[in-house]
């Protein structure tokens, strides 16, 4: 019998070795960009939406409101805090930083200010005050205060610490202030973010500006800036272009090796500011028409 011829089997094709499709790799290189972007998108869009919530810290600083002996309503809004030593000639206003519980400077100021009555008012959504914070909204509320205050007291001095410089800047910009300490301050907030997040554009993100160096731009009357050396919050740099960008040369004390928070018990910060503000009325006004000059530096 004969057997069957079994033709020999087929060599395989090197076209079947299958390597990825060109197209396919087309695909994947245009997709990783995009998928890139569409995640940078979201994020910038998760910054926008949140970021308020990156600026204030309100819920650090909640008391109850029988802790308070002030009340101011605007707006529909009560905004509670503290006075001290009521019925002075003077008055002195202290916006603190953004998570600054600002009770805590009672003892102190008491002591350091006696010549003034000061107020402490906590901002919206701080302490035990109504509303949610902004800008505008903490602004309008200094504003209100200093209204408030100049119709019991014929002279108003400010201080305005971290984020409290900002709306301390734009108060000085819009009502007579006498004197204003600012307080590890900056030229913008915009300008502080940016180094803070450098891949952002937080310029166009950005809703609280407090552009501080733009609204003190005219503002002709004595000020203060107290830096700390080795501030992680607020670089030199931004305190140094506000200082630039004031039209009278302001004092400056540096206080060296401090951080942002922590150096309230130095001597020479207290120092500082008691002499600053511990100036007669007539003495102030008339200093203001003094002729501009270097920035007074009261390290030394």
């Amino acid at each position: 019998m004969t057997t069957p011829h079994k033709p020999p089997p087929r060599a395989a094709s090197r076209s079947s070795t299958t390597a990825p499709p060109r197209r396919g790799l087309w695909v994947y290189a245009l997709g990783l960009p995009a998928f890139a972007a569409l995640g940078y998108a979201a994020i910038c869009g998760f910054m926008y939406a949140k970021q308020r919530d990156f600026v204030y810290f309100p819920q650090v600083t909640r008391v109850a409101a029988q802790a308070t002996d002030f009340e101011l309503a605007r707006g529909g809004a009560v905004l509670r805090g503290w006075v001290l030593n009521p019925g002075q000639a003077r008055a002195l206003l202290y916006f603190g930083g953004n998570a600054e519980a600002i009770e805590h400077n009672r003892e102190a100021f008491a002591a350091w200010f006696p010549d003034h009555t000061v107020y402490l008012l906590a901002y919206r959504g701080y302490g035990a005050s109504d509303g949610n914070p902004s800008e505008a909204a903490l602004v309008g509320d200094a504003l209100a205060l200093h209204d408030f205050a100049a119709a019991r007291h014929p002279g108003i001095d400010v201080i305005g610490r971290s984020l409290g410089s900002g709306v301390a800047a734009q108060l000085a910009a819009r009502r007579p202030v006498r004197r204003l300490a600012l307080v590890t301050p900056f030229d913008s907030l915009v300008g502080v973010a940016g180094s803070a997040y450098p891949w952002l554009p937080v310029g166009r993100l950005m809703q609280d500006r407090f552009d501080s160096a733009r609204h003190l731009a005219d503002y002709r009357g004595e000020v203060l800036v107290v830096q700390a050396s080795a501030d992680e919050v607020i670089r030199a740099a931004h305190t140094r272009r506000l200082v630039e960008a004031l039209p009278r040369a302001p004092r400056v004390l540096t206080l060296a090796g401090a951080r942002h928070n922590g150096f309230d018990a130095r001597p020479e910060y207290a120092g500082a500011l008691t002499a600053f503000f511990d100036v007669p009325a007539v003495e102030a006004d008339a200093s203001q028409r003094d002729s501009d000059g270097a920035a007074v530096d009261m390290t030394r």
